[in-house]
């Protein structure tokens, strides 16, 4: 039979930290680690004291006998004359319920199974009995009749040490533990003789993970994911009852000692599993308690016999504790290292970078409405011939192959960790092949990687892409300043379009038809209304990086500002019936600066292309409102739908004699995503979109609009994570009616991305 020291760890281990959510008491020590190479990870661990029981009870003035003595003096078999009946108290680990008996005894004797047990329970013994037992010498019943109903230890032991009265009354363990006894409360009798149950072996399954983990834990099982609350009174804890079996032990604890704590919303959840690690450190929470208690010589000295049973739980839990203590210090030796190599005590450095491997093709020429045709992509202008009032039209070839990268550091720091000043440099030399088919104004739209991109007006030109600072006024409630504000880090967001792992084109990423201001200064209010609900506004004047300041970035020049030039006011309502699924629903207020007597892209959206008075006339500043919706759906795990339509109106007022005129279109998209398709981590897209379906006021437009035709495009991009901060990603695009020609050859585009983060 196992000693008392067993017995006295099962007893704490049950009711003294089981589930608890123990704090780390005022010896606490948290290391808040930025590494700038990883996310952010917070690790929690509680400093060992130095001091040890001996120490304590010295201070006390305690003697405390040899524990081995004490083990001897109870650790025996029966050795005494028994009285007509026999009252015979168990002394074990225990079960999830347990009751104390006070009642007259029958004559037959409800026996005591003392044996080691099989992996399951037998649930009823039954058989016949000699005439007299050997253990007890007395007449005994026909049949023995015993029931065991719990979560089973290695080996059960029970035994019996000291001469029975008539009735068994509630047992005083003094000898052990005196204080033990004041947790057990008395159980309906019902509960002692209930069959083997599906519950008893989910209890003995989850002892055994628990077990497991005690054994495999690493340090991040030393990370603590809810902050405990400290409480002073047992009732403070809402599912903690006075009928609870372990609830006079609590109220000791956390009246007594102080060494047992809460969850922030006022529970106890004391039928959580925990580790062998998180009970040393409950442990060392208790003794460091106690240590308090004998230093400050105070009138609520501890019992000796609660020294005792600490004393024991220590030598059982000896090898955690070196360990833990041993996780603290490596923990520290690591903190103090960080400390002394990071790049900043409040900002954190997040990048990426992207090789493009990009190609083109058509096989024959391809229309564009560009007077210069054979010109650069950008340098293209549109024209109108002198004799039909239509669009000039030409022709150009394929293009070649191309190689590019681009890099974006992101520096985000906070000053009181729920604020973040966000600062974003960006560089690269990217300029997609598919750029050669577009008509002007439709540059890095259709068949272009959203990636392979040059980030500023020139090569190779470092540039500031986002500075903003984002701050809590509620719990609920953000609000967001700054003089270059990504509109798209708010605004048309979709799980499975996002240019990381998503569909990776220009005309996938977001809306064609949004917005005029890409990147713009101003202000924006995010409110979460509730987990289902959440509402975006905001408003932004153009500031955008790609664009030469002296003729755009209205928001910064003087002559137009904030309120004068290219700005749009937007609105977003997130709706999610679920966690599987978002719609969004959108509306944006656009004014729009003309450019050279011309409406229309980079800043004139939701127009793509540019547009006059119909005559190669001039216009003045133009107005529009686009409305837009989109879904992501997660229908599985492993498959989910997501698509896009927007519909908007641009009026347009001619500085000539030409009446005022209206530009509608609309856009579209359907596509599917397969998440760990080939590899966990992976995700593969497929989409179709029309990016630009003029259906009113074609008129207008002297550079996209075309022959009448409508462009769709079919894009399939995958998502492959070779390591943690490696991924490749090729895509693939085929273009019909380009430039919304219908007699325009199909054109095809291919990209290999490779991607590093960290």
């Amino acid at each position: 039979m196992a000693n008392n020291s067993t017995s006295v760890k099962a007893f704490w281990l049950s009711f003294l930290i089981s589930g608890a959510a123990v704090p780390l008491g005022p010896i606490s020590a948290t290391a808040q680690i930025q590494d700038t190479s990883t996310p952010e990870v917070a690790l929690e661990a509680s400093a060992v004291p130095r001091a040890t029981p001996d120490a304590a009870l010295a201070a006390g003035k305690i003697e405390i006998p040899q524990l081995g003595a004490i083990t001897a003096e109870t650790n025996s078999a029966v050795d005494r004359a028994l009285a007509d009946t026999d009252a015979a108290w168990v002394n074990r680990a225990l079960p999830a319920t347990d009751a104390a008996v006070d009642r007259a005894l029958p004559k037959q004797d409800i026996a005591t199974v003392d044996r080691a047990l099989p992996q399951t329970d037998a649930a009823t013994v039954d058989r016949t009995l000699p005439e007299t037992d050997a253990a007890v010498d007395r007449a005994l019943p026909d049949t023995d009749a015993a029931t065991v109903d719990r979560a089973l230890p290695q080996t059960d032991i029970a035994w019996v040490n000291r001469a029975l009265p008539e009735t068994d009354a509630k047992v005083d363990r003094a000898t052990t533990t005196p204080e033990i006894t004041e947790a057990i409360s008395e159980l309906p009798p019902q509960k002692l003789e209930i069959a083997n149950s599906p519950q008893s072996q989910q209890v003995a399954e989850a002892s055994k993970v628990a077990d497991i983990s005690s054994e495999t834990g690493t340090a991040d099982d030393l990370s603590i994911q809810e902050d405990a609350a400290q409480v002073t009174s047992v009732s403070q804890l809402s599912d903690v009852r006075p009928t609870d079996w372990a609830f006079q032990a609590l109220q000791s604890l956390v009246e007594r000692y102080g060494c047992i704590a809460g969850y922030p919303d006022g529970t106890f959840r004391g039928n959580r599993a925990m580790t062998r690690y998180e009970f040393a450190a409950g442990l060392n929470a208790c003794l460091d308690q106690i240590t308090k208690q004998l230093g400050g010589s105070t009138g609520n000295l501890v019992k000796r016999e609660d020294l005792l049973a600490l004393q024991r739980l220590q030598e059982e839990f000896a090898a955690e504790l070196a360990t833990l203590r041993g996780r603290v210090d490596a923990l520290e030796a690591r903190t103090a290292e960080l400390e002394a190599n990071q790049f900043s005590t409040t900002t954190k450095l997040n990048a990426f970078a992207w090789f493009n491997l990009s190609g083109a093709f058509a096989g024959e020429g391809v229309r564009v409405e560009a007077t210069n045709g054979n010109a650069a992509p950008l340098d293209r202008v549109p024209g109108r011939d002198p004799v039909t009032n239509r669009p000039i039209v030409q022709k150009v070839e394929d293009p070649e192959i191309t190689f590019s990268h681009l890099i974006w550091l992101t520096l985000t720091t906070s000053f009181t960790g729920k604020d973040q000043l966000v600062t974003q440099l960006a560089v690269g030399n990217g300029n997609s092949p598919a750029n050669q088919y577009t008509s002007p104004g439709l540059f890095n739209t259709f068949g272009t990687p959203f990636l392979d991109q040059t980030a500023g007006v020139n090569p190779n030109e470092v540039i500031l892409r986002e500075l903003y600072y984002q701050f809590p006024v509620s719990n609920s409630l953000q609000l967001v300043i700054g003089p270059r504000i990504n509109f798209y880090r708010y605004f048309d967001n979709n799980n499975f379009s996002f240019f990381v792992d998503g569909a990776s084109s220009f005309n996938s990423n977001n809306s064609t038809l949004l917005t005029a201001t890409k990147r713009g200064a101003g202000a924006l209010a995010l409110w979460d209304i509730s987990r289902r609900l959440k509402l975006r506004l905001g408003y932004l004047g153009e500031s955008m990086e790609f664009l030469p300041t002296p003729v755009f970035n209205s928001a910064s020049n003087p002559s137009q500002g904030l309120f004068g030039g290219t700005n749009t006011s937007t609105a977003e309502l997130t709706f999610s019936p679920s966690d599987r699924a978002n719609l969004r629903f959108l509306y944006s207020r656009s004014n729009i600066q003309q450019i050279g007597g011309l409406i229309g892209a980079p800043n004139g959206r939701p127009i793509n292309g540019l547009a006059d008075d119909g005559f190669g006339g001039r216009l003045g500043n133009a107005t529009a409102n686009t409305y837009s919706f989109n879904f992501d759906w997660s229908l599985s795990r492993r498959f989910g739908l997501f698509g896009r339509y927007g519909y908007a109106e641009t009026n347009i007022f001619p500085k000539t004699d030409r009446p005022d005129g209206t530009i509608k279109t609309q856009s579209y998209m359907l596509g599917f995503a397969l998440p760990d398709f080939l590899k966990k981590g992976a995700v593969f897209t497929a989409s179709f979109l029309v990016p630009f379906d003029v259906t009113g006021g074609r008129r207008f437009l002297v550079s996209g609009g075309g022959n009448g035709g409508n462009q769709y495009e079919i894009e399939a991009t995958y998502y492959l994570p070779v390591t943690e901060n490696f991924s490749l990603v090729p895509a693939f695009y085929a273009i019909w009616n380009a430039n919304n020609f219908d007699n325009n050859p199909t054109i095809f585009v291919g990209n290999l991305r490779t991607q590093f983060s960290f």
